[in-house]
């Protein structure tokens, strides 16, 4: 007589929703793991090197560079990738831009292929992601949550320049010291963030992956730094009044909450109180759009800026300067 052998069918056949989450978390872990790698960095004193500062880095490239955070390596020259594999390489550091905490490094071509960037802008708040870094040195750890919330800000200074890391991902999963730098994927094991802070219990967040931090990371690649034109203004986004939408066809704006002393914009006449509608043919709604249009190329070149004061739509012309490190 046969005897019947029951079988426990595995997660991604049993048709459970949490081990349908599982499955997904288990083939991402699996994929991205390989790319990220556990990074310390060093600096030089007069008692020789000595280390400065320790996170996680992201492969982008077969040719071994890697994606960090800059104030994982800021004051560093130098410093290793560990990767989940066990090998071992030194690593330069390329460039730094604290005004994105985005930073690029370089080592020997790994065995590893790089990772699969993605982009940011395709997330939706509840949607799964999943860290994976070295929190407090144990490396390739994994964690999943949700996309807590988008569009969210950093407030980042570089010299005496405050400026905002915008766009951010909030998210869940959890995150530690030693998590910055480190991957946030998505379910198609994309990365679609580079960890950079640890906000407070439940909150972990992200800068995103997208067209700017590609420019970026360009930027970085090519010359090692980001050259940005400046403005010399705090704004804040705002809905228009339905008689301003009406006479302007624009049903967002900057709102001027502060225009600095001696800057392009105090020059053109910018006051508090004006609304930014436009850059050039470009309209502006948050400072993110604003801030993208601010590269190398926009510095020294005379910028139509479309404002609504008073009620009435003016144009305003300015020429933004490069904005300085110190």
């Amino acid at each position: 007589m046969a005897t019947a052998t029951s079988r426990i069918p595995g997660p991604e056949a049993s048709g459970d929703p949490l081990d349908s989450y599982s499955a997904t978390v288990i083939r991402v872990a699996a994929a991205v793991t390989p790319h990220v790698a556990a990074l310390e960095v060093d600096g030089t004193g007069r008692h020789g090197r000595f280390r400065t500062g320790a996170g996680s880095a992201v492969l982008f490239t077969s040719d071994g560079y890697l994606l960090t955070n800059a104030h994982v390596v800021a004051g560093a020259q130098r410093g290793s990738a560990v990767y989940s594999d066990g090998t071992r390489t030194a690593v330069d550091v390329v460039g730094s831009d604290p005004l994105s905490d985005l930073a690029v490094v370089h080592g020997k071509a790994p065995t590893a292929a790089p990772a699969d960037l993605g982009d940011a802008e395709s997330l939706q708040v509840g949607q799964l992601v999943i860290a994976v870094g070295n929190p407090l040195g144990l490396s390739g750890s994994v964690t999943a949550g949700v996309v807590s919330g988008l569009g969210r800000s950093i407030p980042v200074w570089s010299g005496r320049n405050r400026r905002m890391i915008e766009d951010v991902i909030q998210t869940d999963a959890a995150l530690n010291p030693g998590s910055s730098g480190g991957a946030l994927a998505d379910a198609r094991c994309r990365i679609v963030g580079i960890n950079t802070a640890v906000a407070g219990a439940g909150l972990g967040l992200a800068v995103p992956v997208n067209a700017t931090s590609r420019r970026i990371i360009a930027a970085l690649l090519k010359d090692g730094r980001v050259r940005r034109a400046y403005l010399g203004l705090v704004n804040t986004p705002v809905r228009l009044q339905p008689s301003a939408v009406i006479r302007t066809g624009r049903r967002e704006g900057l709102l001027v909450v502060e225009v600095l002393a001696g800057s392009p914009a105090e020059g053109a006449g910018l006051r508090p109180g004006d609304v930014l509608l436009s850059v050039g043919e470009t309209a502006v709604s948050n400072a993110e759009s604003l801030q993208k249009l601010l590269f190398a190329e926009a510095i020294g070149m005379p910028l139509e800026l479309s404002v609504l004061r008073d009620g009435a739509e003016t144009t305003v012309t300015t020429v933004p300067e490069e904005m300085s490190e110190e």
